[in-house]
């Protein structure tokens, strides 16, 4: 069974950081390019950032470029997102998927695999 299982998220406050891991199973993860998704309460779900295959080129949302950097170990089948000067408006469920482009991030149609998520709380 294809398996995309995040975790590492929490309660922090503003301008705390967080390290988001995405363990992939049931499919050849270096295979694929991969991407970074979150949906806040009562919003749609937002594509935040993605890296290809090999892990050499990646992409930001503007409202996280500089803050988040996207990395992965194909070795490990693993994805992370690590989450910097983190802001309220970055409260979210946070999700991995797979993904095709550029773009990234244009619809469940180009998601083969979407996977649970981990949720993220700003407060201070």
């Amino acid at each position: 069974d294809v398996q995309l299982q995040a975790s590492g998220g929490g309660s922090v406050q503003p301008g705390d950081s967080l390290t988001l891991s995405c363990s992939a199973s049931g499919f050849t993860f270096g295979n694929y390019d991969m991407s970074w998704f979150r949906q806040a309460p009562g919003k749609e779900p937002e594509w935040v950032s993605a890296i290809n295959a090999r892990g050499f080129l990646t992409y930001y949302a503007s409202a996280v470029k500089g803050r988040f950097t996207i990395s992965r170990d194909n070795a490990k089948n693993t994805l992370y997102l690590q989450l910097n000067s983190l802001k309220p408006d970055d409260t979210a469920m946070y999700v991995c998927a797979t993904d095709s482009g550029p773009p990234y991030g244009r619809g469940r149609i180009y998601n083969d695999y979407w996977g649970q998520g981990t949720l993220v709380t700003v407060s201070s």
